[in-house]
Formats: C-alpha cells, structure tokens, sequence
C-alpha cells in the first residue's frame, strides 16, 4: 500500500508541476488569436510565424546565436581557469574560482546594472558583443563547475606517468587532460546555452534597444497584445531544453556530470 501510495502522491506532483507547461502547450496551438484554454480549434500555424515572420525569425536568429557565442566564451574562460586551480593548489587560488562563481550567485539584476554601467562608462553601450561577453561572464559559473568536477575526476598518476615519459605540459593536456574531460566541456557548454538563450535581464539592460533577442521580443510584444505565437516560443524552448539535456544524459556520464562519486569513492 505504501508503494502504491507513494507512486500517486509523486504522480499528483509531477502532474501539478507539469499544468502550467500543459496549459502552455494547449494555448499554442489555438485555431484563434487567443490565449484561451482548452485551445478552441486546433492549429500549428503559430510555430510557423516564429521561421516565417520575420520580426520573429530575427529575434530567433539574435537568441541563437547569443547564445552559441557567449557559451563558447564562457567555456574559453572556465577551462584555463578550471585547469589552473586544478594544477595549482594553494588557498590563495580560491579567490579565483569565488570570482567566477560570483557573478551566477548574485541576483540576476544587479549583475545586470554593473554590466549596464560598465558598457555606458565605457562607450560600448548596445553594441551587440557586449551581449556576448556580458552573458559569458554571467553563465561563465556553470562550465567553470562541470569542468572543475570533470577534472577532480583524474586520476593524477596519468598526468605523472605522462609527465614522466617526456611529455611537457601542452601535450599532457592535448593527449591525456582533454579526451577526459571531454564530456565536461560539451555540458557545460550546453549548460551555458541553454541559459543563454532563454534570459532576459542582462540581455535587455546591454543591448535592450539595438537588438531583440526572443526573450525581449516577447516582452515588447506585450505592448500589442496577447498572442499564441509567445506562448510557441515557450514551447520551443522548453524543447530545446529537454532535447540538450537529454543528449547530455544520453551520451555523457550525468552522475558524474552531476558530481556524484563512484561506488569506490573516485
């Protein structure tokens, strides 16, 4: 009975944790411009206006690539640091990982007014890659994690035994350091993305008014109206979220990505 119990109860919440993605999903495929539940005819043309319109197809091409770019600086400036601290160990090297978590741990609009700031004292204001540095700074915690996890997992007799046969410090890294971590870059690459392209705050306090990414289309389309297309946008990321996420999952070890240790304690 407690099995059963407990199998409903966890039911029950996943199933309240899921209404608003359900309700979400209905309003998106409205016949009419509305954002009624239960959806009153059914039609897909919605997700079609985000490829076709070109105000959203814009905004769709902006987010994207936002957020391809600050990932891959984001990981640019974790793996150096990740692979520093694990090479040097020493306390005041500490202070080097507390600023690159500092910036994920601070509220999200006080990182964005600093940033605001920064860019407007230096006359950079609104130019498009200040978006990119500002987003690779601010998710630039979440690889600098995944790779700092990914090399705790090295055995350090590897990078001895290659040290030991001649192999200076750029070929130990290319040859023994790099295929193991591997799986490391790729989450928190994917990581970075994925948050990337679904936030709003830095993004409109940098480049608010040069260039609309979806989140701020869709804030700015509020303006106007209510329409199914944003609730498609919705959807369109919570699947590409759920597809990134899953390939990670699939094809990388996620206990370890996740921190967990093994049965023997490594």
């Amino acid at each position: 009975m407690s099995t059963i119990f407990r199998k409903v109860y966890f039911s029950l919440i996943g199933l309240f944790l899921a209404l608003p993605l359900i309700v979400v999903a209905g309003v998106s495929v409205n016949a009419k411009q509305t954002l009624a539940f239960p959806p009153q005819g059914f039609s897909t043309s919605w997700y079609g206006e985000i490829f076709l319109n070109p105000e959203w197809r814009s905004a769709l091409v902006a987010s994207v690539t936002l957020a391809l770019l600050s990932a891959a600086l984001a990981v640019a400036i974790a793996l150096p640091l990740a692979w520093f601290l694990w090479r040097r160990v020493a306390p005041w090297a500490n202070i080097f990982q507390l600023l690159g978590v500092a910036p994920f741990t601070l509220p999200p609009v006080i990182t964005a007014l600093g940033l605001l700031t920064f860019w407007a004292t230096a006359g950079f204001y609104g130019q498009p890659w200040t978006a990119v540095v500002s987003h690779a700074i601010f998710f630039v915690t979440l690889p600098l994690v995944t790779l700092s996890l990914g090399f705790t997992s090295i055995d350090r007799s590897l990078v001895e035994a290659a040290s030991t046969m001649g192999a200076d410090d750029r070929t130990v890294f290319r040859t023994v350091v790099l295929p193991l971590i591997l799986p490391y870059i790729v989450s928190g690459y994917a990581f970075a993305f994925v948050l990337s392209l679904n936030e709003y705050i830095v993004a409109y306090m940098t480049v608010g008014f040069t260039m609309e990414t979806l989140p701020i289309k869709i804030f700015n389309a509020l303006r106007y109206g209510y329409t199914p297309t944003m609730a498609s946008v919705t959807i369109l990321f919570v699947t590409t979220a759920a597809v990134i996420f899953s390939l990670v999952a699939r094809f990388g070890d996620l206990p370890k990505l996740l921190g967990a240790m093994s049965s023997d304690g490594k």
